[in-house]
């Protein structure tokens, strides 16, 4: 299906409070729900019995309350409740607000406002897979193929308008449904009712109405209390598309009535054209001719051109021909075919152009100083943010690069066990302290591996790429398990001894002073397993345990129980003797293997695993195959607490055909 259009990732009605800020419907119903699967279901419930609270009250407005608006209200409620759910994953607030209009053509609407808690995970709904499947899908359960990607689809066919608000650590997604049918009460409003009518009057009036400003607000407090806003909301930012899109929400309407967003491309040379991030108009229907207008005539600033404002042309004619307009039927290239000036600012940081921001005022000669001060304060904020999430982006990409390195492109499958693996760095930016391996070793022997290096990025690196291979070498020798581990475990120690001499050199080229290079202790907990095939069906597994969570065996009938005992880290101690448990996994049995990601994973004073919590999550999986016991486990874990996990979440599941 078509992708959404792009100018609709942020969308906000002409000139009016954004959604989820202070000035919100008078009436409103609130409520917040467990970032769960069963939560859509609640919010469609939710949203039910509010609209049939109002009616039975005698809100006027309720009686344009038809059956078709309740459920296009439900089905948009599901739509952005999925999408929080599965995207963020974190708890969801959902607002059911209504808005009254009076005047010569009285109207209504219900807002709807769906905000998660964590803003840096994008709204998806174009991509394939994105959206979770249709209404009413059990958890767990594929969707269609053919419906994927249509919830914003869905949203932006049924609301009259919608649109996305960013905020310090919210993200909220809003959504407004005319109401069908109404028209204001005969009878004068009380005192109350006026209030709430001048209070609608001031959110949905037309632009028109209220584009005045008071620029001299910026002269004086306005001006530091918008740059602290700005400071906070472009602040940690990781995506320079996302930093675009909260730049544009902050410049319009307040500071001007039109922008755009040019960013250079990285790496690209200084003869690449630079790219149209976003483009923004305080009149929703102003933002495509204003786009169009841009792409044929893209801005191009000189190369000196400094930090400070740059008039420009508005990218339209002032006063376009007239035989131009009666050689066509279609509307003029700028929106409202108003006079106006514009502002150019370059993008810098870090003594690097980054890209562009125009601004543009209708109506006006020019902008005035105190704002073009202003907007020059704001641009430099945004060029730290750009240049902060660009830095973000190159680590992520040598992390993910460097991750791949570390980890199995493919593991090998055991004959007469299904395998599911489930792996999730914390930090896309970081490289993760978790590793996992099977692979076959002669003999008729399959080895699977599940490791936690302490702490990540370089230094876990090192040790990952030292381990993994040091293992493959040590089990295709012939070494047993508890072998394995004591030899891997010498072999840790000797480096960590060479990195300490090392060390020690450097200290005394250095004239005796301590040098503080961040290097720390290479050890690392492990899972270590052998698996052989039996003649009648299942496994023989021989495991040991070196200062990691131990293995849990369930079997068909829910008993779970340890697999392995409990032994010392990797790389501390010396004089160790490895030792390995062996049992055998008959057809129905599953062996569960996780990283303290999964049993550490903490909800204010509690762990996942507190009380055999582990255990008890994996008792309910008896009879499922190993991908959906993964999947059961994965989600308990997210499930757990509201905020997204802190650790690399890493498991493997082994369930004997």
């Amino acid at each position: 299906m078509a992708p959404i259009p792009l100018q609709r990732d942020i969308v906000q009605r002409p000139g009016t409070t954004r959604a989820g800020h202070a000035h919100g419907p008078h009436l409103a119903s609130r409520t917040s729900l467990p970032g769960i699967p069963l939560a859509p279901s609640a919010a469609r419930r939710f949203v039910r019995a509010a609209l049939a609270e109002w009616t039975g009250l005698g809100v006027p407005a309720a009686v344009g309350f038809s059956d078709r608006l309740a459920d296009d209200a439900v089905t948009v409620t599901n739509e952005l409740v999925t999408n929080a759910v599965v995207h963020a994953g974190t708890t969801v607030d959902l607002v059911l607000g209504l808005e009254e209009e009076g005047g010569d053509e009285p109207s209504a609407a219900l807002v709807l406002e769906v905000t998660d808690h964590h803003p840096a995970r994008p709204v998806s709904g174009d991509e394939p897979g994105a959206d979770p499947g249709p209404a009413g899908a059990h958890p767990g359960e594929l969707p269609d193929p053919a419906e994927y990607g249509r919830g914003l689809q869905v949203v932006a066919t049924l609301a009259d308008s919608w649109g996305i608000t960013y905020r310090t650590g919210l993200k909220t997604v809003w959504a407004r449904l005319p109401v069908d049918d109404w028209s204001a009460p005969p009878a004068p409003p009380d005192g109350e009712a006026l209030r709430r009518g001048l209070r609608a009057a001031e959110i949905l009036a037309p632009a028109a109405r209220r584009t005045e400003r008071d620029d001299a607000v910026w002269d004086s407090r306005g001006a530091p209390a918008f740059l602290a806003e700005a400071s906070d909301l472009l602040a940690g930012q990781l995506d320079e598309d996302l930093v675009a899109a909260i730049a544009g929400q902050l410049l319009v309407p307040r500071l001007a009535d039109w922008c755009a967003i040019w960013l250079e491309t990285e790496g690209a040379g200084p003869a690449a054209e630079p790219r149209l991030a976003r483009v923004w108009h305080s009149e929703e229907t102003g933002t495509e001719p204003l786009r169009a207008a841009l792409e044929r005539e893209p801005l191009r600033l000189p190369a000196g051109v400094g930090p400070g404002p740059v008039p420009v042309p508005v990218p339209w004619p002032a006063h376009p021909a007239e035989e131009e307009r009666e050689d066509t039927l279609a509307p003029p290239p700028h929106p409202g075919g108003r006079d106006g000036a514009a502002l150019a600012f370059r993008i810098t940081a870090g003594g690097r152009a980054l890209g562009t921001v125009l601004v543009g005022r209708e109506g006006v000669a020019q902008v005035p100083e105190a704002v073009a001060s202003l907007i020059e304060d704001f641009v430099r904020r945004l060029g730290l943010a750009v240049g902060a999430a660009r830095a973000y982006t190159r680590q992520a990409t040598i992390s993910r690069i460097l991750q791949r390195g570390l980890l199995p492109s493919k593991v090998a499958e055991i004959p007469g066990v299904t395998s599911a693996l489930v792996y999730e760095p914390s930090d896309d930016g970081v490289v993760g302290g978790d590793f996992y391996d099977i692979f076959p070793c002669p003999g008729d022997r399959w080895c699977f591996v599940l490791g936690d290096v302490q702490g990540s990025g370089p230094e876990a690196a090192v040790v990952t790429g030292l381990a993994r291979p040091w293992l493959r070498l040590l089990s295709r020798e012939g070494f047993g398990v508890g072998e394995v581990l004591d030899r891997l475990n010498r072999l840790l120690l000797d480096d960590a001894m060479e990195a300490a001499e090392a060390a020690a050199l450097m200290v005394a080229a250095a004239g005796g002073q301590q040098l503080h290079d961040g290097t720390q202790s290479r050890f690392l907990s492990l899972l270590y397993g052998e698996v052989v095939p039996l003649p009648d069906g299942g496994v023989r597994c021989t495991v040991a345990s070196a200062g990691h969570p131990l293995p849990l065996l369930l079997r068909p009938d829910g008993s779970v129980r340890p697999a392995a005992d409990p032994q010392v880290l990797l790389g501390v101690v010396e004089d160790v003797a490895y030792e390995s448990q062996i049992f055998d996994l008959a057809p129905g049995d599953t062996l569960l293997c996780v990283t303290d990601g999964v049993t550490e994973r903490r909800s204010g004073p509690l762990m996942f695993d507190d009380g055999d919590g582990l255990a008890r999550v994996l008792a309910g999986c008896a009879g499922l195959p190993a991908d959906a016991t993964a999947e059961r486990i994965r989600r308990a874990v997210h499930e757990f607490a509201e905020q997204p996990p802190d650790d690399d979440v890493a498991l493997l599941v082994l369930h004997a055909d």
